[in-house]
């Protein structure tokens, strides 16, 4: 069962220009993506920075409005005249940020942070402070912790902050926007842990942003690769992980470090220039960087689709889809 559907979804966010911040053009942040979670899964969403990844998912958690498309939740349509308001949806879909620090209200205490949420859907009752306890003990963190400011706590206890505020309506779906690229190595893995933990007691479906393809790996159960504003493959992790067709899924996997450090690997280096996100190219966005273009690659943009050996993994590319 797809718990979240996405349809062609489009943003573009305009550009003005002048005294009289007059709209010249736009920047095609979203461009036509569409994908669906199954309830209970792991999908991690990968690309370089600017690919747009980050405003998927605050155009699925409803933080950014959608210039088109459309994006269904438990199939309500999310978004629009229409759609699920946003406080009605956030006891079903919530995010965690990229950075703690500047998510968390410094002005607050860790108990007036997580019992907001609680006060405005009406559900401060006379047990709030026994869920507030139980809250930040599921997360790892002593019940003293919530008399505390945020600057009082290292990155990771701020971070399981974030994850507890996240999990305190009972979501179904959480958003996770680079959960630990701001957190030292050896913390990133504690928090990962608490994650995996919590989707296992509590059903969680998780939407996973990363531009870490190690993070992504050990996390999700299928993974789409996106490019300037586009998702170019989506596949089951693993098949992603051996058998990359896309030749910029195939690139960044390439750039992923090895633990040997005698151990040599075959580097991709991408060559051209990264198109613009105003005044994207005609045809393939990845043509003016990729080793295979062709003719057509120029002239008819690549439609995401089965693969002729795998249905099940989806990619945009004129060569591949067609046995190259």
């Amino acid at each position: 069962m797809d718990i979240v559907r996405v349809d062609q979804l489009k943003k573009y966010f305009p550009v003005t220009s002048g005294v009289f911040l007059r709209r010249t053009g736009h920047i095609h942040a979203l461009d036509g993506v569409s994908f669906s979670v199954k309830k209970g899964e792991t999908l991690g969403i990968v690309g370089e920075s600017g690919c747009g990844k980050t405003t998927l998912g605050r155009c699925i958690t409803g933080l950014t409005e959608p210039t088109a498309g459309e994006i269904r939740i438990k199939g309500k349509s999310f978004f629009g005249t229409h759609g699920v308001p946003r406080k009605e949806s956030a006891s079903t879909l919530q995010m965690i940020f990229q950075d703690p620090f500047e998510s968390l209200d410094p002005r607050q205490t860790v108990r007036q942070i997580l019992e907001e949420k609680y006060i405005i859907h009406g559900r401060d009752g006379k047990h709030l402070d026994q869920e507030i306890h139980a809250l930040i003990e599921k997360v790892g963190l002593l019940p003293d912790a919530l008399a505390k400011f945020p600057h009082e706590f290292s990155g990771g206890q701020r971070q399981r902050i974030g994850i507890a505020r996240a999990i305190s309506l009972d979501p179904e779906i959480i958003v996770c926007d680079e959960p630990v690229s701001a957190l030292d190595v050896s913390v990133q893995s504690k928090i990962l842990n608490l994650l995996l933990a919590l989707q296992q007691e509590m059903g969680l479906t998780y939407i996973m942003i990363s531009h870490d393809l190690s993070v992504v790996r050990h996390i999700s159960d299928r993974i789409g690769v996106m490019y300037s504003g586009k998702m170019v493959e989506l596949g089951e992790a693993g098949d992603i992980y051996e058998n990359a067709r896309h030749p910029y899924t195939r690139a960044l996997l390439s750039a992923i470090p090895i633990p040997d450090p005698r151990g040599r690997k075959n580097r991709i280096l991408l060559k051209g220039e990264v198109p613009s996100a105003e005044h994207p190219p005609v045809g393939c966005r990845f043509n003016t960087r990729c080793g295979y273009v062709q003719a057509l690659c120029f002239e008819q943009e690549p439609l995401l689709q089965g693969s002729q050996e795998n249905p099940d993994h989806w990619i945009a590319c004129h060569v591949f889809n067609s046995g190259g």
